[in-house]
């Protein structure tokens, strides 16, 4: 078929393999302001959930925040694809030692991971909190510096994706930056739009930080949104040198010039549960 096209055209030729996933992939102007909106509702809901509204230290466990935030979006009449969680790190304990539903307590880390879903759009967020202990004001420096180590890493995977490049050359690029910065850290992050995890190129997996085949190569296009998913272990010096793990996820929407921006804000202080 493409030698009776004759050599001028089939020189103009080129596989459609990934055009399937590029049209699901791409998104529009107006569905790019409905999305700051449902982003942003995203966080006002993590910043309530983690507040003293919501959490009452030595009484509230991990599991009722959870499901206040599902009743929260069952109350909005909408939806979310999958069922948050909440976790929390606590000085001197272990994971095992806290448990799978604890008693939040003060002086604990918490972590949320948290979507929701309206128009056929996903968010996927992920915060952290703290919880004063008594007689404190503001988060432990130690806690602050973890924090801005997995800002860090936000930034270079935010500034390493652009369109053109496929996923694992991103997440190739990000991970040198990050090791030359000397971040202990994992990059796992993925498209987002029609489904939580969208079409389009994964950048890692939490256990495939050399790349991912097939998935990984695609490239990115313009008008398409990602979640920048990633984590970064820290010593804590007020913990006694104990390890925090700073996991973060904020939406991005790339625009039809190529520019990327958070598709409302990103998280660089702790949410407070006073």
């Amino acid at each position: 078929m493409t030698e009776a096209l004759g050599p001028e055209w089939t020189a103009r030729l080129k596989p459609s393999g990934g055009l399937p996933v590029d049209v699901i992939a791409w998104r529009g102007a107006d569905e790019e302001r409905f999305y700051e909106d449902l982003t942003k509702l995203a966080w006002n809901i993590i910043e309530t959930g983690f507040s003293s509204q919501v959490i009452t230290p030595g009484k509230t466990r991990t599991s009722d925040v959870v499901w206040w935030m599902r009743q929260r979006v069952n109350d909005l009449g909408l939806g979310t694809w999958f069922q948050p969680s909440v976790s929390v790190q606590r000085q001197g304990k272990t994971e095992a030692d806290v448990g799978e539903d604890p008693v939040i307590e003060r002086g604990d880390v918490l972590h949320c991971d948290f979507g929701v879903t309206a128009l056929r759009l996903n968010t996927d967020t992920q915060h952290m909190g703290y919880v004063l202990r008594e007689g404190e004001t503001d988060v432990p420096a130690g806690l602050k510096a973890a924090l801005a180590r997995s800002n860090r890493l936000q930034d270079i995977v935010f500034e390493e994706l652009r369109p053109g490049r496929s996923g694992n050359e991103i997440l190739k690029a990000s991970r040198e930056r990050m090791k030359a910065e000397g971040i202990d850290g994992t990059v796992y992050s993925h498209p987002i739009g029609l489904n939580g995890h969208g079409a389009g190129p994964m950048i890692g997996l939490w256990d495939r930080q050399e790349g991912v085949p097939g998935n990984g190569d695609h490239k990115v296009i313009a008008n398409q949104w990602f979640s920048i998913e990633l984590q970064a272990t820290s010593p804590v010096a007020e913990w006694g040198g104990q390890k925090v793990r700073s996991a973060q996820e904020e939406d991005v929407v790339i625009d039809a010039s190529g520019k990327v921006r958070w598709a409302f804000q990103r998280q660089t202080a702790f949410h407070l549960v006073r």
